[in-house]
């Protein structure tokens, strides 16, 4: 784990040229990658061996974005999520060294930043519609955002209304997968952390511009025990709260700031600015992101 950490400081450090730096990390440990163009975006695509799949079982693609903000670090939003997953790569492909399947893509996004003026502008978006048109989009997409503060996995509740709207009656075909995806997330975080997981309302990640090209996607993040705790309780207090989170992106001017910053964790008001630093991040984080990437190496097994 310190190795991570020590790889996490040089990629964050100012000038680094991030998609170059994962591309080395990946290299270097023997692990090929490819640079996908959509739409003036370049998505990191891993290139898992062919061993390393089989088609009895369903593909899950892990989606974590490295573009940052200019004025931040982006310790957290979304380095942290960024070395993990690079990480979990090297693991995966020597797992198909030796035979193992593990059925899983990895693809590192760009342009998840510049989402504010809408999901369209996100790159996650472009690469949804592209994998749509090449036909590779059917398979359970998870997304990580953001989980180097705190050991309380949170499951993002963005796509929840589409399944409470069709609740009564019948469902459509996205609906379905998109419930089922939520549950089967819901399970993962109970056996990794029984006691600590939660869901809630959190801003939209990649996974906007996947919901948008109608796929089915699920967002994970992380926060500190006290500071979940404390935004539950506003959330109970004040039910413009959630709206107001989900939409944070595209309402950041003052009022919003006015009104609801104060009641958002203090994790997500370091978004964007100078303090989210590597003395923001803490080490348990990362252990327990390990187990929950872990435990996607046998789902559907």
């Amino acid at each position: 784990m310190n190795g991570l950490l020590e790889d996490l400081k040089k990629y964050i450090a100012p000038g680094t040229d991030r998609l170059a730096f994962l591309q080395k990390y990946l290299s270097d440990r023997g692990v090929s990658t490819s640079v996908i163009n959509v739409q003036d975006k370049k998505h990191l695509f891993v290139n898992f061996p062919a061993s390393s799949f089989n088609p009895k079982f369903r593909i899950k693609t892990l989606i974590s974005h490295y573009d940052i903000v200019p004025e931040s670090p982006g310790a957290n939003d979304n380095s942290s999520a960024n070395m993990s997953l690079a990480s979990f790569a090297v693991k995966i492909n020597e797992r198909a060294k030796k035979g193992q399947v593990s059925n899983i893509r990895i693809f590192f996004t760009d342009g998840e930043e510049l989402g504010e003026n809408g999901v369209s502008d996100q790159g996650a978006f472009g690469l949804a519609e592209f994998l749509k048109k090449a036909g590779i989009s059917d398979s359970d997409v998870f997304v990580f955002d953001s989980t180097g503060r705190g050991t309380v996995p949170v499951l993002a509740e963005a796509g929840l209304s589409s399944v409470k709207v069709n609740a009564a009656g019948g469902s459509s075909v996205f609906v379905k997968k998109f419930a089922s995806l939520f549950e089967r997330t819901r399970s993962i975080l109970s056996r990794v952390s029984p006691e600590k997981w939660i869901t809630l309302p959190v801003p939209y990640s990649d996974n906007a511009g996947f919901l948008a090209s109608g796929i089915p996607a699920v967002a994970l993040t992380m926060l500190p025990e006290e500071e979940s705790s404390l935004y539950y309780k506003e959330l109970l207090k004040d039910k413009n709260l959630s709206r107001a989170v989900m939409n944070a992106a595209l309402e950041s001017g003052a009022d919003f700031k006015f009104k609801y910053q104060e009641k958002m964790p203090v994790t997500w008001r370091l978004f964007h600015t100078e303090y989210d630093n590597f003395l923001s991040l803490t080490p348990e984080s990362f252990e327990v992101m390990e187990k929950i990437l872990d435990e996607l190496l046998v789902l559907y097994m």
